[in-house]
């Protein structure tokens, strides 16, 4: 469905660098998930010429693989006793100490309108009893998670977004890759370079990019993430001179589908199992959670992820790499989780009657390019929203079915920012923007550096492993310019390794999603504060002050 950018004219012929076409735009939006497509939504709804890029189809990102749902408190459709107070509350705790306040109430209070809005697009949700159907996930403290097709949220929001885009005809350039930055003199943002399908290298210009480029997923052996998963705004963001933070808290989903030596994504058991009653137990069938949390199966999912990490290292009846999730005594399993029926049944695994084989993968980014409530970054045209972006909403450890309602809100509230720093005359004249000039990066080969991103910088971390992973990723490294789409993503995955080492080893502490069995208990007198990245000369991220110092400068 590409189709071509309104008021840009055809791709023409670039002189004095590598690039053979080019086009114009007052916004590139990188990404097509429920971030992006909200955005490109509202630009064009406020007279901005938009182009959205995407590196697969249209369709292919990580929101068409939620399942869980939306996490919203909506006017009169709410349990009783629940508030947005209640669910700001929830989100702060599972956030582990390291959430903004401000940026989680800005959120959440936004929520309401935002699904409002996506089913005025036409979005379905499920129903019960003539009101939406809510259900509970690990550490909500009330039933607020709406959902769609039992356990397809993220493709029916995706399904109404993409819709929604076609119906009014948003320019998308499909199976296009971002690559780097056009910066002015002054180091402002405007445009990208990008390869097109057959690898022919293309500039787009604009005023403002935004990046909605999705996780890092694709850093480990097993996700839940697809394939393209593989953290290219952010690098692209560091590139460009912005800062990133918290970095080293990587949300690991408790409950993957199990298959011996399974690689690359792997088929999410929704939360939402838990939420209806689904129990974990070991091989033995002694209950996982049972004295680990007041929340038992519900506790927030650092907590439950980490359990079975222990019980699996205890290797009970033998068996060290899956536990079992119980959800036989859930009534019409097929037709509330259909999506996590199939999967079941496609490996021969009849969940109405056994018992679910789950193992903990990696599953979202809590951190990333530093931005606002309203996506701006430190470097002028650069905005980010969606799981690329860090606003302070999820701290160290994401609560559930908040990815999907963030990106909503702030993907519409991007489009607005950027509205706004034009119309007041802030942003960069694209045709100052440099092209690249193609510079060496630093990539190592992808299955050594899964391999030991999984071994040694998972759940579970420690010093020694940490510094073992540094010293064979520096073994694996080689440079090489960026002339294909493997080798952008190979080197994304490269610099955001590196990135992750070296904050996961500076903080010496557990909290969240980071845990350290050499430094196992949480310190707040130490750690209660985010960390930065910036690039540095050699085209490595380091360390810089922390995130609270650099605000408070």
């Amino acid at each position: 469905m590409t189709t071509a950018v309104p008021n840009s004219g055809a791709k023409t012929p670039v002189v004095g660098d590598s690039a053979r076409w080019e086009a114009e735009a007052d916004l590139v939006v990188l990404g097509s998930g429920v971030a992006g497509l909200t955005a490109a939504l509202r630009a064009q709804q406020l007279g901005l010429r938009v182009l959205v890029v995407t590196k697969a189809g249209v369709e292919d990102g990580n929101t068409r693989w939620a399942q869980g749902g939306v996490a919203v408190v909506l006017k009169d459709e709410h349990e009783d006793g629940d508030s947005v107070e209640r669910h700001v509350t929830d989100t702060v705790t599972a956030g582990a100490g390291l959430c903004d306040s401000d940026a989680v109430r800005a959120i959440l209070g936004g929520g309401p309108s935002a699904v409002a809005r996506l089913r005025a697009l036409g979005a379905r949700f499920d129903a019960r009893d003539g009101a939406l159907a809510r259900t509970r996930e690990g550490g909500h403290s009330a039933f607020r998670v709406i959902h769609a097709g039992g356990d397809a949220t993220g493709a029916e929001v995706e399904r109404a977004l993409v819709t929604e885009s076609t119906g009014r005809q948003v320019p998308v350039l499909e199976r296009h890759i971002a690559v780097d930055a056009l910066r002015t003199p002054l180091g402002a943002v405007a445009g990208v370079t990008v390869l097109d399908p057959d690898g022919v290298p293309g500039v787009l210009r604009a005023p403002a990019v935004l990046l909605a480029t999705g996780g890092l997923g694709q850093l480990y052996q097993a996700t839940s993430n697809p394939e393209i998963a593989t953290g290219d705004g952010l690098a692209l963001a560091l590139r460009a001179g912005a800062p990133v933070a918290d970095v080293e808290f990587v949300q690991f989903h408790p409950t993957v589908l199990y298959t011996p030596g399974a690689r690359g994504r792997c088929p999410l058991v929704t939360e939402a199992v838990r939420g209806e009653g689904a129990v974990l137990l070991d091989v033995t069938g002694a209950p996982v959670m049972r004295g680990v949390h007041p929340l038992g199966d519900l506790a927030p999912r650092d907590v439950v992820s980490a359990a079975i990490t222990r019980r699996m290292a205890q290797a009970p009846g033998g068996v060290d790499d899956h536990v079992f999730l119980d959800a036989t005594m859930i009534a019409d399993f097929a037709n509330r989780f259909p999506t996590v029926h199939a999967a079941c049944r496609a490996i021969g695994v009849d969940p109405v009657r056994d018992p679910i084989p789950v193992t903990p993968a990696a599953h979202f980014a809590c951190g990333g390019v530093v931005t606002g409530t309203e996506g701006r970054t430190a470097v002028t045209g650069l905005y980010a929203a969606g799981e690329v972006a860090r606003t302070g909403l999820h701290g160290a450890n994401r609560l559930a079915s908040n990815s999907l309602l963030e990106g909503l809100v702030v993907g519409e509230r991007a489009a607005e920012a950027v509205a706004a720093d034009l119309a007041g005359g802030l942003l960069a004249d694209p045709g100052h923007g440099l092209v690249p000039g193609g510079e060496l990066v630093h990539i190592a080969e992808r299955d050594s550096l899964q391999r030991v991103m999984s071994r040694y910088a998972a759940i579970g971390r420690d010093a020694e492993g940490l510094a073992v992973a540094g010293s064979v990723l520096d073994l694996a490294t080689v440079e090489s310019p960026l002339w294909t789409q493997s080798a952008v993503e190979d080197a994304a995955l490269t610099l955001i390794a590196g990135a992750l080492l070296s904050a996961a080893a500076r903080r010496t502490e557990s909290r969240g999603c980071h845990v350290r069995s050499d430094f196992p208990q949480r310190d707040d007198a130490t750690w209660q504060r985010s960390q930065s990245l910036r690039l540095s000369p050699s085209g490595q991220a380091v360390l810089t002050d922390s995130l609270d110092r650099m605000c408070a400068a």
